[in-house]
C-alpha cells in the first residue's frame, strides 16, 4: 500500500490524526527531505525510518520505493510541506504505482493554493491552478496574456525572490483588477493583502519580501 501523505503547510498542529496513523504504521516514509521531515516525525513521537526521494534521485529511488512495494511493504509518501504530488517528484512514484496496480490512497490535508483560494473571496467554482510562473518577464507576461482569457479564477505561487517583478506583470497585463495575495500562510506572520497589483508591489518595495506567496487573480 502507497499513502500520500498531507502534512502541515506550516503549522504543526494542521496535522490529522490519521495522518498521524498512516505514517507510525507504515514501514517506511518517502520525503523529499529527511532532515525537514525529522522535525515534524519528532513532534509526534513517530520513528518509522525514512529515505529521501526529491527532485534529483526521483528516477532511481521510485524503481526501489515500487520493489519494496511489490514485495509487500506499506511507504507513506510526504512532501516538504503540503499533499505530496502537487509541484513535487511525487508523482512520479504515483503513477508508477497506478501504472502497476499498488495499491494506494490519499490522506488529505492542508494545501496552500487551496487556502488561498478560500481566503481570497475571489469565486472558486472554476479555477486553474498554475503552479509557477515563468521566470523570465518576456514568457511571464505572454502567460498572463493567455490566462487573462480564461473565464475563472487564476491561482499561482510566486518566491520572494520575483514577487515584486512578477506583481509589476500582472499590473501589466491585467490593469487595475484586484488580486489577493497571500503569505506564509497557517504560519505565525501569515499575511493577506487584497487590491490592484501595482499597489500591492509598491507596498513590498519598501520591504523586503520573505517568505513563501500565493497569487490569486
Amino acid at each position: 500500500m502507497l499513502y500520500i501523505v498531507a502534512t502541515p503547510i506550516g503549522n504543526l498542529q494542521d496535522m490529522s490524526l490519521r495522518a498521524i496513523e498512516a505514517l507510525k504504521s507504515a514501514d517506511l516514509i518517502a520525503c523529499e527531505d529527511t532532515r525537514h521531515t525529522r522535525i515534524l516525525l519528532d513532534a509526534y513521537g513517530i520513528s518509522t525510518p525514512t529515505t529521501s526521494f526529491f527532485q534529483h534521485n526521483r528516477i532511481q529511488k521510485a524503481g526501489y520505493l515500487l520493489r519494496l512495494l511489490r514485495e509487500g511493504r506499506t511507504i507513506a509518501l510526504v512532501s516538504d510541506a503540503g499533499m505530496p504530488g502537487i509541484l513535487d517528484p511525487g508523482y512520479n512514484i504515483i503513477n508508477l504505482a497506478v501504472e502497476n496496480g499498488i495499491a494506494l490512497t490519499v490522506i488529505p490535508g492542508p494545501s496552500a493554493f487551496v487556502n488561498a483560494l478560500v481566503l481570497s473571496g475571489k469565486p472558486s467554482h472554476r479555477f486553474i491552478f498554475e503552479g509557477f510562473l515563468p521566470k523570465r518577464e518576456t514568457a511571464r507576461r505572454n502567460r498572463l496574456a493567455a490566462l487573462k482569457q480564461l473565464d475563472c479564477t487564476i491561482v499561482c505561487y510566486e518566491s520572494c525572490h520575483r514577487i515584486v517583478s512578477c506583481l509589476e506583470d500582472i499590473e501589466a497585463v491585467f490593469g487595475e483588477r484586484n488580486i489577493c495575495l497571500a503569505r506564509e500562510l497557517t504560519k505565525k506572520f501569515e499575511e493577506i493583502r487584497r487590491g490592484p497589483a501595482g499597489v500591492i508591489a509598491k507596498a513590498l518595495k519598501a520591504q523586503r519580501p520573505r517568505g513563501e506567496f500565493v497569487l490569486v487573480i
